[in-house]
């Protein structure tokens, strides 16, 4: 392998591989990036098995050709060599040479012939905005299990419903729901990303403006725009149905200033106790809506804030640190909380917008 290519091209493509490469024992080739060299590009791959990345800058190739070489070695590398130039990369007895105006350097190989194959998926397919699944993405995962006991629950749950791409995630304490239109959408019966993964798609497409490739089959789905190629392994499991526990009607409603509830929220978290409880009582004909909290070793406190307000007299208590978390999901300015009754979820959504719901389960007092 013989090339010539620009350093801030291959720098930031190493560094976005880098970060998937395996930390395996028993299988350190994962912990190397797969150098492929033919055509007019070089292809730079990387995988832990869980996830495999493909992405590909042009070259000039002068002679084509493989070699893999440590990660973390090479991303430091490129990490530290600052020239706005070119840089030249060749091949010898299975080592890697860089070279720079200012920089010579020699990098031990490790034997390409056993890198895993990043595996081409074929299946359904569909094509999305970036802007779109990254958002679907975002609204949701926070809530998944970070536990890998259920993994069914430790994932993103995605299907279709009619004309909405949904996307939902719960850790049984919490659930999130977000609904994207899509026009012309394939049938989907239902995808489980690992959470695990989740951080990494959200890296790699975050930033992309282009439409993304979207294909799945019962144990892999990929990912592909602008030369990036990216695959994850999806979960064997059947997610819970969710919808048998969002309630279908509410005994008390509040409507509220997004920014006044987390204020709030801040401050009764200063004297929450070491379960993050806090205390909400909602007295619709009064038209008191309070937040209280309570610890011992530090002081009490309640907060009153401006609602409007209907329905039943309602108190319950909540993990605040699950309340603080939707708050990234709601771009309006005022937010509607419904409650069915002390022992059953609320359900926070953006005021006026059906296509995010949020619930979370109230802790036994």
């Amino acid at each position: 392998m013989k090339l010539e290519c620009k350093i801030e091209e291959i720098k930031n493509k190493i560094s976005q591989v880098e970060r998937i490469t395996g930390k395996n024992l028993t299988l350190p080739v994962l912990n190397s990036i797969l150098l492929i060299a033919s055509g007019k590009s070089l292809k730079i791959r990387s995988t832990n098995l869980s996830l495999g990345i493909e992405v590909e800058i042009p070259a000039k190739i002068e002679k084509e050709g493989i070699v893999a070489v440590s990660g973390l070695v090479l991303n430091g590398i490129f990490s530290n060599v600052f020239q706005n130039e070119n840089v030249y990369l060749e091949s010898m007895d299975g080592n890697l040479s860089i070279r720079t105006k200012k920089s010579k350097i020699k990098l031990k190989g490790q034997p390409h012939e056993d890198f895993p194959t990043i595996p081409k998926v074929e299946g359904i397919s569909f094509e999305i905005e970036s802007k779109k699944l990254t958002n679907g993405i975002k609204s949701v995962y926070y809530s998944s299990s970070v536990s890998d006991i259920k993994p069914e629950i430790s994932s993103v749950f995605i299907y279709t419903d009619e004309d909405n791409l949904v996307f939902v995630s719960t850790d049984s304490f919490r659930l999130a729901e977000k609904k994207i239109k899509i026009k012309e959408l394939p049938e989907i019966r239902g995808i489980l990303i690992p959470f695990k993964n989740i951080s990494e798609i959200l890296r790699v497409f975050g930033e992309s403006a282009s439409a993304i490739q979207v294909c799945f089959n019962k144990n892999q789905i990929s990912f592909s725009s602008d030369n990036v190629y990216l695959t994850s392994r999806v979960i064997d499991g059947v997610f819970p149905d969710y919808r048998q526990i969002i309630p279908k009607t509410s005994g008390t409603n509040a409507l509220m200033l997004k920014q006044d509830l987390l204020n709030a929220l801040k401050l009764s978290n200063i004297f929450s106790d070491k379960l993050n409880q806090v205390n909400l009582k909602v007295l619709p004909k009064e038209k008191v809506f309070e937040l209280s909290s309570n610890n011992n070793e530090v002081g009490e406190n309640k907060t009153y804030l401006d609602a409007a307000l209907t329905g039943e007299n309602i108190e319950l208590s909540f993990n605040y640190k699950y309340f603080l978390d939707c708050f990234q999901s709601i771009t309006t300015d005022s937010l509607s909380i419904k409650f069915s009754g002390a022992s059953s979820p609320l359900v926070i959504s953006p005021a006026g917008d059906a296509s995010f719901i949020y619930l979370i389960m109230p802790m036994n007092r």
